[in-house]
């Protein structure tokens, strides 16, 4: 293995999520995103407010994905050995965080809590 291709990664994804929770969060991810985007479109600012919310809801984010992905490998934290596990394990927890803030900022925008200026 040589070569780093995405059909390599999305192969063992696919090994290790199976199929149908693989392509679900891959949805989630994408219209996550476009929830997000469309609020600060329709906003055209950052709410410092509502970001500052979702930071620490991307907190609890990361640590679910932790705690998710020791479920899906049947593994522990005992179980980690090298500074790769490790990195990897600050890699998910990152993208896991990144997630839920998006998630946090986007669903805050769309109910409208935390409104973006304080003279709306």
């Amino acid at each position: 293995m040589k070569d780093l291709d995405i059909a390599v990664f999305i192969s063992v994804f696919q090994e290790m999520l199976g199929g149908l929770l693989l392509w679900f969060l891959v949805a989630g991810a994408v219209l996550v995103t476009l929830a997000f985007i469309a609020v600060l479109v329709r906003e055209r600012q950052i709410s410092s407010r509502r970001l500052v919310w979702s930071e620490l809801i991307g907190i609890a984010g990361g640590c679910a994905a932790v705690l998710f992905m020791q479920a899906i490998t049947h593994s522990g934290f005992s179980d980690l050995g090298g500074p790769i596990d490790w990195l990897l394990v600050l890699l998910i927890f990152g993208l896991g965080a990144g997630g839920a803030t998006l998630l946090g900022y986007a669903a805050f925008g769309t109910l409208h809590l935390f409104p973006a200026t304080a003279g709306k």
